[in-house]
């Protein structure tokens, strides 16, 4: 498991020596031909030109190309302003009074600030803000303020969060707010073009620029909080501190993602940042817009975090792939579909599975009731068994 921030050698080069040979030969055949084209002719070389030396007409030349290639350079750099500027609007600056718990060195009952950013939204015709649970956690509404770009500063009239994903939802009232469009992050791809907006280090409406540099990170530590669902997805935009619950955008100016996290020695940016993929965010968000809590489905099965390539071999797989069960819950729907000891679920839903967190994932974000195939590998064979997903809660406390 990896740690992070919560975003609240020399190289040799060898030359073949008949290469290196003939590149000397080379050079003093072409020093040869310079001496000789001096003696006839008085203009120097044009190596040897100084760049004060270029003619008018040159320099005019050179002027042209430069106008014709920054238009092109320019007409991609508007993709960006304009995205900014649409999206501006509706990112907000968070500050929450943090309620202490015993263990913390601020002492029971203390309070401490914590900085972080939010985009708005519209859902059921009233408008919420986005954000992640650590920035607002445990906080009630009057001690949360919520700055809008136009500078407004209003509490939210409610706040919902879920622990396991790190999500929040604060309900906001206020006249002439502006939402944010919600793109669709499964879309996005390693490469991609993004925007982070937030608020680092408290400065507020920050904009950084890069790619999705990966996806479906699990496995992250984050500080001191737990998440137990993850799914990232991975930027080298600029993350810092306070851009936590702020927007990560695609060049269609709408939020595929929720900054969270950074990877870091120093505290600061070192082009590793992860956003939880704004699907995966507004499955709980709903729940919690619609219900107040966040209720997961439940499989009933324990898993094997260290399945690699003996294990895999062992079991017949050619590779490490899938979620290697190694014990069930009694009772639970995983006992009722008849799954074993040993079993390798590869396919949950029809969606490969990658591992045993993309396994926990795919489960948590599955609709209780729902019935699903799950293909398994079993004595060194595949077979599909169907399984109706649980609530967890009634499993766990």
């Amino acid at each position: 498991m990896r740690d992070l921030s919560l975003a609240t050698g020399k190289f040799a080069m060898t030359i073949d020596q008949s290469v290196f040979r003939l590149c000397i030969a080379l050079f003093v055949f072409l020093c040869l031909a310079g001496a000789v084209h001096a003696q006839s002719s008085p203009a120097l070389p044009a190596a040897l030109e100084q760049p004060g030396d270029a003619k008018p007409e040159q320099r005019a030349e050179l002027r042209r190309e430069l106008e014709r290639n920054a238009q092109l350079v320019e007409a991609q750099s508007n993709v960006v302003k304009i995205v900014a500027k649409l999206i501006g609007p509706a990112v907000v600056h968070i500050e929450a009074d943090i309620p202490s718990d015993s263990d913390s060195p601020y002492g029971k009952g203390k309070h401490r600030e914590e900085a972080g950013s939010g985009v708005i939204i519209e859902a059921k015709d009233k408008y919420f803000v986005l954000t992640n649970r650590h920035v607002v956690r445990n906080t009630a509404p009057d001690g949360i303020r919520i700055k809008l770009a136009d500078g407004r500063l209003f509490h939210p009239m409610k706040v919902v969060e879920d622990p396991d994903t790190d999500v929040a939802v604060m309900e906001l009232s206020a006249p002439n707010l502006i939402a944010a469009p919600l793109g669709d992050s499964d879309r996005m791809d390693i490469g991609d073009f993004v925007l982070a907006v937030g608020s680092p280090f408290g400065l507020s409406h920050s904009v950084t620029f890069g790619i999705i540099s990966a996806k479906g990170r699990r496995d992250l530590r984050l500080g001191e909080a737990v998440v137990r669902v993850q799914d990232f997805l991975q930027t080298d935009a600029a993350i810092n501190p306070g851009n936590s619950g702020g927007p990560l955008v695609n060049l269609h100016g709408e939020v595929i993602g929720i900054n969270t996290a950074i990877a870091s020695n120093s505290g600061g940016n070192e082009g590793i940042g992860f956003a939880i993929p704004i699907n995966m965010f507004m499955v709980v968000g709903r729940q919690l817009i619609e219900t107040g809590k966040m209720t997961s489905a439940f499989l009933g099965v324990n898993l094997n975090a260290k399945f690699g390539p003996a294990t895999a071999a062992e079991l017949g797989l050619p590779r490490p792939i899938g979620a290697h069960v190694t014990s069930i819950t009694p009772n639970s729907p995983a006992a009722a579909a008849r799954l074993q000891v040993g079993d390798v679920v590869l396919e949950f839903n029809h969606t490969t599975v990658e591992d045993d967190a993309h396994l926990v994932r795919l489960v948590s974000l599955t609709p209780i009731g729902k019935s699903v195939a799950l293909l398994i590998f079993r004595d060194r064979k595949t077979m599909t068994v169907t399984v109706e997903v649980g609530d967890r809660t009634r499993f766990e406390p």
